[in-house]
């Protein structure tokens, strides 16, 4: 890898060009130390009928049972808890359907900040209702009509808060991948590591650390049929935007990060493509199987390799469970 000024410059694979990377394997380590206070280390679970069904041991990281029941804190507690205590004064910013909104909410509570959370009118019941019993301040929009970064960054203007965005920061991308560094701690070498993905902040966190501790490993990102910005956007060679329509409400951005789609690129070797249908089915198993709560974003990597969409001659695979919020309203119809 060279280096310019801090800039960290990654050769292009089976390019000349060169491509700047917004993290480094050392960003992750440095979170994790940092993130100690407010997140959990999530069990690693196993399950033999899991194993069954699709053809390989499997290995869960549970980050539905990490604080804020989603991985979403291990970012946004690394962006706020290294801010400045005079920056933190003038509070943090965030959009968000649920789950980001909540770590944010709760990091901020942490340190003493005031959080203020745009959050589309038809997000879960339970995720702005979270958000709002852990202080912070909501802002409400239509989604098909309104642009969340616009209203964020002109609230962020009004009163100069910090924003913590969902995934395209370094800091935030940087916090979500402690979660494979996790993992592969307590797992050992494996032959993948799979985990869902919407803007690309946990794919290309995990990615980054996992392709340095185990060189070897397969990467690969699972996304609903309906929101398929990421797997269009590497067919693409570039950045494709999409209007996605999923049950899984944290896996509809509509393009992948600038910063986020880069490591993508590079480091992962393909994107699984689930449905909706799929992603239920993988709910229904997890729940009454492990005996766990995912949400359906959540089970959009456990879905792809319960579905056999990965290439065969894999013995072992990590899969990231990233959240578990769902309204019990939406699990009954399951």
């Amino acid at each position: 890898m060279l280096s310019l000024s801090g800039i960290r410059l990654q050769p292009c694979v089976g390019a000349q060009l060169f491509v700047t990377l917004a993290i480094h394997p050392d960003d992750v380590r440095a979170a994790a130390e940092r993130i100690r206070p407010l997140a959990r280390r999530t069990p690693v679970l196993t399950a033999a009928a899991f194993d069954a069904e699709a053809g390989l041991r499997v290995f869960f990281k549970c980050e539905n049972l990490q604080t804020g029941g989603a991985f979403k804190i291990r970012g946004a507690a690394n962006l706020i808890l290294s801010l400045p205590e005079a920056v933190r004064a003038r509070g943090v910013i965030a959009y968000s359907s649920g789950n980001h909104a909540q770590a944010v909410a709760i990091a901020a509570r942490h340190v003493g900040a005031q959080a203020t959370i745009v959050m589309p009118q038809d997000a879960p019941r339970s995720k702005m209702e979270a958000t709002r019993a852990c202080g912070a301040r909501i802002v409400t929009y239509n989604r098909f009509t309104e642009n969340r970064e616009q209203i964020a960054g002109r609230l962020q203007q009004e009163g100069g808060a910090t924003l913590a965005p969902p995934f395209d920061h370094p800091m935030i991308m940087a916090g979500q991948g402690t979660a494979a560094l996790e993992l592969l701690a307590e797992t050992g070498p494996l032959d993948a590591l799979i985990t869902p993905v919407g803007g690309g902040g946990l794919l290309s966190g995990c990615a980054t650390i996992a392709k340095d501790v185990q060189p070897a490993i397969r990467v690969f990102g699972a996304e609903p049929e309906g929101a398929n910005d990421t797997f269009l956007s590497l067919a693409a060679g570039e950045r494709v935007a999409i209007q996605p329509q999923t049950i899984a409400d944290g896996l509809r951005s509509p393009m992948p990060g600038e910063l986020t789609f880069p490591l993508v690129r590079q480091l992962v070797e393909q994107i699984a493509l689930v449905s909706d249908d799929e992603i239920r089915a993988a709910v229904k198993f997890l729940l009454l199987r492990l005996k766990i709560l995912v949400e359906p974003s959540g089970a959009a990597a456990a879905a792809a390799v319960l579905f056999r969409k990965l290439p065969p001659g894999m013995k072992s695979v990590g899969v990231v469970l990233s959240g578990g919020n769902i309204d019990f309203e939406e699990l009954v119809g399951y």
